[in-house]
């Protein structure tokens, strides 16, 4: 059977962005809570560190760091959607952390597979800027800290509802970096469209997948067949990482998508399989009502101990256009992902 690590700390329930904020500190509770109450055999638990000055401007610049740093202790309003409290740098570096210390877990092969029970969130962080919730992106420092370890290519597959905008525009003009991203759209925060394939090296390395609203499991079953899994196959990456946001899910009270814990599961159980010698690292992200994120959190971590889900059948008419003009998109571009 694999080995599982779990990496989570008290510290990041310091962060909190404000009341009635649906990144609130009551998100991680409900998962701890429902692992804690019925835990996942053979799952270990880990701590992990803070990231360093250095590792967190492999990817952001250090005056955004530096800013970052400089707030420590404050309560302040980064925009409307983004905000610090007295402990978020520390919860941030030490997410960041984390994704760092998952990937150092599954390297080093004292674990097949972890998954970070972070906040807060990354993958809108650019950067120079905070957004969307996310301070720091933590998959694109993840990413790096991999390959500083030796990991030639990467892949960020990024699954939750929302676009991961900061994550692609730090590795849009890479070839060691594939980003996937299946998403919303239009919707928040307004990138991801499918011919939003990436530029100059690293055209045809983005991926996205746009799907309109109200997409269930069969339908992303549809985008990781036809799409994704050929696209991984293809670049043989080293290791995979998942920007896990389990807001698609049809309870989620911030989008409009019809996606179950089982369709979590089965993305899971895809993405697991096709890990180059199971190496795979999932990085919490959204979700947004606390009963379908504790679900979703905790069939993955299933699947990542080795139990198997598959996608149902049937597919609605959506999926596949979206998935057709991604595929167009890329055929444009001339790249090799595109077959």
């Amino acid at each position: 059977m694999t080995t599982t690590t779990l990496i989570t700390d008290p510290m990041f329930l310091s962060h909190d962005p404000g009341p009635l904020h649906p990144e609130s500190p009551a998100r991680l509770r409900a998962i701890l809570g429902a692992l804690e109450a019925d835990p996942v055999a053979g799952a270990t638990w880990v701590k992990p560190r803070p990231a360093t000055f250095a590792e967190l401007t492999a990817v952001h610049t250090a005056e955004h760091v530096s800013q970052l740093m400089s707030l420590d202790g404050h309560e302040v309003a980064l925009d409307p959607d983004t905000a610090v409290s007295a402990g978020s740098w520390k919860a941030t570096a030490l997410a960041a952390g984390a994704g760092i210390v998952a990937v150092e877990e599954v390297w080093s092969g004292r674990a097949q597979n972890a998954f970070a029970l972070v906040r807060p969130p990354g993958h809108h962080a650019e950067a120079a800027q905070a957004m969307g919730f996310c301070l720091i992106n933590n998959a694109a420092v993840t990413a790096e800290a991999a390959l500083r370890l030796g990991a030639r290519r990467v892949a960020i597959l990024d699954w939750d509802v929302h676009h991961g905008n900061g994550t692609q525009h730090l590795f849009e003009e890479r070839s060691d970096i594939l980003y996937l991203s299946s998403h919303q759209y239009p919707f928040y925060p307004g990138t991801g469209a499918p011919d939003e394939i990436g530029r100059g090296a690293g055209r045809g390395y983005t991926i996205n997948c746009a799907l309109p609203a109200e997409q269930g499991d069969a339908d992303y079953g549809a985008v990781f067949q036809d799409l994704f899994l050929p696209a991984l196959d293809a670049f043989a990456a080293d290791l995979i990482i998942v920007s896990a946001g389990f807001d698609a899910h049809a309870r989620d009270p911030l989008a409009d998508m019809r996606v179950t814990e089982r369709g979590f599961a089965a993305m899971c159980t895809a993405v697991r399989d096709i890990a180059p010698m199971g190496r795979l690292v999932l990085l919490l992200e959204g979700g947004y009502d606390l009963g379908a994120l504790a679900a979703s959190v905790r069939a993955s971590v299933e699947v990542l101990r080795g139990a198997t889900e598959g996608f149902p059948a049937g597919v609605g008419a959506h999926a596949p256009e979206a998935i057709r003009a991604t595929r167009a998109a890329l055929a444009r571009a001339g790249h090799p992902l595109s077959t």
